[in-house]
């Protein structure tokens, strides 16, 4: 048995020991590595693209930026459409100059060269149902009326016009021309009755007719309008505009005429063109 001395400097030591754990010990700051911030935009090292300056960055967004081709070429478009729209604008409106003559055939040596112009191919009949193409008139000055036998007032003195004019030509200016009446009424105007309608003017006024949509293909390429109004069955007038072409040997438009001109004064403007350009063919 352990003295009582000894026991109690055990029990001492214990009870000082369970003291000591129950006060808390001091708390420790524990202390983390610090890592260094970078700014992306303002670092001054590294390979990465994010590691570059900012000023770096304005750089190489003006470096990258869309070559000027890009711009150029649309631009460049652009003005080429614009021009071509012009230059066929003008081809339209103004009035085709007249060339030099090949003296073989008659036929001017523009004829062979492509440009924008009123008229085109048709195929059409005339009063002896025989085909005629513009290729059958070429080489001859051409003077062609749109209308109809059923007219009431303006047609019929738009065909004693062309009559008188042609009349005028020959006897005054020794000019020759072929005189041309197409109907806008084939329906109605077949080629027996645009004979019969024609030579009581004029025998060589040439008329021709056609399918319904053969004249109303010439009548679009010559820039005719034509309706008809008041129908009811057969009984039907058509209005129209009543102009006349006056057509060079390549069938080319060289002059509109309204229906406000009178014969002499469409013989003397018939005559000024014809005689320009037999001047362009001594030059």
């Amino acid at each position: 048995m352990l003295p009582a001395r000894f026991l109690k400097l055990s029990l001492l030591r214990r009870l000082a020991a369970a003291r000591a754990a129950e006060v808390p010990q001091p708390l420790k700051t524990r202390l983390f590595p610090v890592r260094g911030y970078q700014s992306r935009g303002y670092s001054t090292g590294g390979s990465s693209k994010y590691n570059r300056p900012m000023k770096q960055f304005v750089e190489e967004d003006v470096s990258t930026s869309r070559p000027l081709i890009y711009y150029i070429v649309p631009s460049a478009i652009l003005a080429f459409a614009g021009l071509a729209t012009f230059v066929h604008y003008n081809d339209e409106k103004r009035m085709i100059p007249l060339g030099t003559y090949n003296l073989f055939n008659n036929i001017p040596k523009r004829c062979n060269v492509n440009r924008p112009a009123i008229g085109g191919p048709f195929k059409l009949y005339d009063t002896e149902n025989n085909v005629v193409t513009e290729s059958k008139l070429r080489g001859d000055w051409t003077l062609m009326y749109f209308g109809y036998t059923s007219s009431p007032d303006v047609g019929p003195a738009e065909v004693q016009k062309i009559a008188d004019v042609v009349k005028l030509l020959e006897s005054k200016h020794d000019i020759k021309i072929k005189p041309l009446f197409i109907t806008i009424d084939p329906q109605r105007d077949s080629p027996a009755q645009l004979k019969a309608y024609l030579s009581e003017f004029d025998p060589r006024i040439v008329g021709l007719t056609g399918s319904v949509d053969a004249i109303r293909q010439i009548a679009q390429e010559y820039r005719i309008f034509f309706k008809k109004v008041g129908e009811v069955g057969q009984d039907y007038i058509v209005e129209s505009s009543h102009n006349m072409y006056l057509l060079d040997p390549c069938l080319e438009t060289v002059r509109c005429f309204g229906a406000e001109y009178k014969a002499p004064d469409l013989a003397e403007a018939i005559t000024t063109e014809v005689q320009k350009a037999s001047n362009s063919t001594t030059n």
